[in-house]
């Protein structure tokens, strides 16, 4: 049995995530299918993880195990002539037998865009508003180091969340921003779903709190969705890179 490890690119937008289900359109599908399609063979196709409807990526991870041993420049030819166009494999190698790409993870890396002009080419890939022009890039960076570190994060997942391990560590949180962008970043060893839009919305809302940070220790402690902020559109949500 030989083991491949895949990065993939993809836009997400007209798809239901990543990880496959019942009513199917997912990106984990499709490149099945297309593993299928060219190589008769029935394969698993594990992610990095997790990301919802409508989330992009640029460097998902996944790998497959398969009893015929692959060419890798020529599969990945293959591979991304079949794929929809959305769809990218950017790199294909052979990995250690027993690499996992879930489990052998050990940081994981968002990066969230917020346009703050409106334009047709970013639609689909940003938050666009015009308050984001007036936003504290200083105040949001000084309130979401609360958040660094290790915590449990219910506060900031589904209600209804299957995960009964909710803690999770925050290695780096930051704003940055120029003339046309507000960009947010975030790596930690694992999210919970809906985590980061949700990290996001609250920090946006509780900015303008004259005590943020208080108020951030508090949702932490309470382990309440209800009492966090909206979660940002999932449009403007991007994974950006998975280290082992």
């Amino acid at each position: 049995m030989y083991n491949y490890k895949l990065t993939i690119q993809y836009d997400g937008t007209k798809y239901n995530g990543w990880q496959s289900q019942p009513d199917g359109n997912t990106v984990q599908d499709k490149i099945t299918e297309a593993i299928r399609q060219i190589t008769n063979e029935d394969v698993n196709v594990v992610g990095s993880g997790r990301t919802d409807a409508g989330v992009h990526a640029l460097g998902q991870v996944a790998n497959f195990r398969i009893p015929i041993e692959l060419d890798v420049y020529k599969f990945q030819h293959s591979l991304n002539a079949v794929l929809p166009a959305d769809i990218s494999v950017t790199k294909l190698e052979k990995a250690h037998w027993n690499f996992h790409a879930r489990f052998y993870a050990k940081k994981r890396t968002y990066f969230y865009l917020l346009a703050k002009f409106k334009s047709p080419f970013y639609a689909k890939y940003s938050w666009y508003n015009t308050t984001f022009n007036d936003l504290d890039i200083t105040k949001l960076n000084e309130i979401s180091q609360t958040l660094s570190g290790e915590h449990d994060f219910t506060s900031f997942t589904r209600k209804k969340i299957e995960t009964p391990n909710r803690i999770c560590n925050v290695y780096q949180i930051r704003w940055s921003g120029n003339k046309n962008f507000v960009i947010f970043r975030i790596t930690a060893n694992r999210f919970l779903r809906g985590m980061v839009r949700t990290v996001v919305g609250t920090l946006l809302e509780f900015s303008s709190e004259p005590d943020a940070a208080g108020k951030l220790k508090e949702l932490l402690e309470n382990k309440n969705r209800e009492l966090a902020g909206q979660a940002a559109p999932a449009q403007g949500l991007f994974l950006y890179k998975i280290e082992y």
